[in-house]
């Protein structure tokens, strides 16, 4: 089951929305068929470890990160290309919370004689997932909260300027970031002020990714800016550039903007967008998990709400002092039983940056 999520993580930067799913086909223990799934549209994973298998793959074990499809949309159902293929038994690490599937496919292969065992590494396999399982389970996708800051959990110094806090290998990593999500979310005050265009460069990979991930199947995500006051118009760099951008408002407006460009309409909630309200129509719209970049304003409304899944801190060993700005604007807590808790998930050094990742231990109910 290890090697078939290895197999999984290979899709990560091109599954979206579909999930990434590893297969490993096994008999007289030896591997005879190996798969997963690249890209939307192509074949899943099991297709292609049957495939590989051929004829052997009667009376073998496999091996699925993920339950079995059992029905056909873009692409034919997995669990009839099992049972067709006459397996013996399939490991499953995770059920699909894909109301679609969801324990249908489970029954459908035990229903046809198939041996089953499932909830294998089922807690690995999900966390190559968790934008996918967000949305089935709860509508909304994985909120990832994206920050740089100094020793003195400073974003930038009085004047505004902040190029460059972290070093170009903590900026080669954010593209990797960039590149595993659905869409990348900032506001319009902070796209004007950096000048940003939040699309993924190819080149800017590392070496390994790139060798994993063709230039020709780069997947630029969608990229959302929160503009409340329409400041954002057709002639921004960030517009220029020809891949999908969302643009939220609060009401429309004359611009006529390119086709790749998108507007809708969230209410406001005590002046400012209905963020919930928000979060849920974007899952609608299949999307998976959403990396937020932005200043301290929006991150600080985030955390205090409990928007966020996770937060990621890229921190330089340097001081701005105490009139720089703040890595985000929390409101004055007085009492120490109301400060916001996170807990370490990962500490890494890069180059000389350290990265923080850090889940809270408090996350928003959805209902």
């Amino acid at each position: 089951m290890m090697k078939a999520i290895k197999l999984a993580k290979i899709g990560i930067y091109t599954t979206t929305p579909n999930p990434n799913v590893g297969c490993v086909i096994v008999k007289n223990d030896k591997i005879i068929g190996t798969g997963y799934h690249f890209q939307t549209g192509k074949a899943h994973a099991e297709i292609y470890a049957l495939k590989m298998a051929g004829i052997n793959a009667k009376g073998s074990t496999v091996y699925i990160t993920l339950e079995p499809c059992n029905y056909n949309n873009n692409t034919p159902a997995c669990c009839i290309a099992l049972i067709k293929a006459q397996v013996h038994r399939v490991v499953i690490a995770t059920k699909d919370p894909n109301p679609k599937v969801n324990g249908q496919g489970l029954e459908t292969l035990i229903k046809s004689g198939i041996k089953i065992t499932h909830n294998i590494l089922a807690k690995e396999a999900k966390k190559i997932n968790h934008g996918f399982f967000q949305r089935m389970l709860y509508g909304v996708p994985y909120i990832t909260l994206k920050l740089a800051s100094s020793l003195d959990g400073k974003i930038a110094l009085c004047n505004g300027i902040s190029k460059w806090i972290s070093c170009k290998k903590s900026r080669q990593d954010v593209y990797k970031l960039r590149a595993q999500s659905s869409a990348i979310l900032s506001t319009s005050q902070t796209v004007i002020k950096d000048n940003a265009t939040l699309i993924v460069h190819w080149h800017k990979l590392s070496k390994n990714i790139k060798s994993q991930y063709p230039k020709k199947y780069l997947r630029q995500p969608i990229r959302i800016i929160l503009d409340r006051t329409n400041k954002i118009t057709p002639f921004h760099k960030i517009i220029t550039i020809p891949e999908k951008i969302i643009l939220i408002k609060s009401k429309y407006n004359i611009n006529i903007w390119p086709k790749h460009v998108q507007q809708i309409i969230v209410p406001l909630n005590k002046g400012y967008f209905d963020i919930k309200y928000l979060f849920k129509i974007l899952g609608k719209m299949n999307i998976n998990n959403i990396l937020i970049e932005a200043g301290s304003i929006l991150s600080g409304f985030l955390i205090l709400n409990n928007f966020i899944n996770e937060l990621i801190i890229y921190m330089t060993p340097k001081l701005f002092g105490h009139n720089a700005l703040n890595l985000c604007n929390i409101k004055k807590i007085n009492n120490i039983n109301n400060v916001l808790h996170f807990n370490f998930h990962k500490i890494k050094m890069i180059s000389k940056d350290l990265k923080l990742i850090l889940r809270p231990t408090k996350t928003q109910i959805w209902t």
